[in-house]
């Protein structure tokens, strides 16, 4: 029989006094009502309750027994009441990840206002280019960059990520501007560590065996490259969303704009759902109207 039903027939008995009453209240049978007690004395091993025609009484381990029984049905029934407060207003922590430069500089920011449109409802972000799990990692969202593979996910296009190639203008003075992908190979470069040789600095018209501009800094982190270039110290490619403020300050001046690769399509990813929470389709709905196509 089903123990958390027989619980809760027990609870009841106890409290109105008689088989019959608690039959009647629950509509079963007192028969039913029976059996239900019967199961759960056999399950503990223990007589629960002291029974005469006239009078129902608790033994000691059916009055202990009763109050964990009542304990373990308050617990169930305020897990549903808070699964149902879930599933009818957006509450809860969102497991976000994101790629690390457009979730640091662009998503981020964003997030103040959706949080402020939602105060029940926190976020935990981790920036990171590695291809996380959804499953595994327990996530309830991702943002990635790039074509996508065949996957069981929901995908909603954002807007493509386009790159573009800066400089400070002090290091253009001293080293002159390359007009053509040819002449990198006669400037210095700042890298992401995670590039290969065969696809960093790969222009559209560029010959596979095109001389490569010298890497003189190398890191994982974008701010970090971003700073150099504006310290003059060479080349940076880097997403322009990234970068559109120094751009519009004259900071950084881009330069081979004719020769950038196609925009690579970005996406927020989650799971097939027949019944998202209100907490994540806010979250998709928010994204979507901030960064959507």
């Amino acid at each position: 029989m089903d123990k958390m039903r027989s619980m809760e027939v027990f609870v009841r008995v106890v409290d109105a006094g008689s088989f019959t009453a608690a039959a009647g209240q629950l509509a079963i049978s007192t028969v039913m009502v029976s059996k239900h007690i019967a199961a759960l004395e056999k399950l503990v091993g223990a007589r629960l309750l002291h029974r005469t025609t006239r009078s129902l009484s608790l033994t000691e381990i059916g009055a202990r027994y009763c109050d964990e029984c009542r304990h373990i049905l308050q617990l169930v029934a305020a897990a549903e009441k808070g699964a149902q407060a879930m599933r009818n207003a957006p509450r809860g922590v969102i497991k976000l990840s994101a790629p690390a430069a457009f979730g640091g500089h662009c998503l981020a920011p964003a997030l103040a206002d959706y949080l402020a449109r939602y105060p029940e409802v926190s976020v935990d972000l981790e920036l990171s280019n590695r291809l996380a799990d959804l499953v595994d990692d327990g996530l309830d969202a991702a943002i990635r960059i790039g074509h996508l593979k065949d996957s069981a996910l929901v995908a909603r296009p954002l807007r493509p990520t386009r790159m573009v190639i800066c400089a400070a203008p002090a290091y253009l003075a001293r080293r002159g501007t390359p007009l053509t992908p040819a002449e990198l190979g006669e400037h210095d470069s700042l890298d992401f560590q995670h590039w290969r040789r065969d696809v960093r600095w790969r222009l559209q018209g560029m010959a596979p065996d095109a001389p490569l501009p010298a890497s003189r800094l190398r890191s994982n982190q974008g701010p970090a490259l971003r700073q150099a270039a504006l310290a003059g110290l060479g080349l940076v490619m880097q997403a322009e969303v990234v970068l559109a403020d120094d751009i519009a300050a004259g900071r950084l001046v881009p330069v081979l704009q004719d020769y950038m690769p196609e925009p690579r399509p970005m996406h927020l990813l989650y799971p097939r759902d027949r019944q998202v929470t209100p907490k994540l389709s806010s979250f998709v709905e928010f994204v979507v109207e901030r960064f959507g196509i």
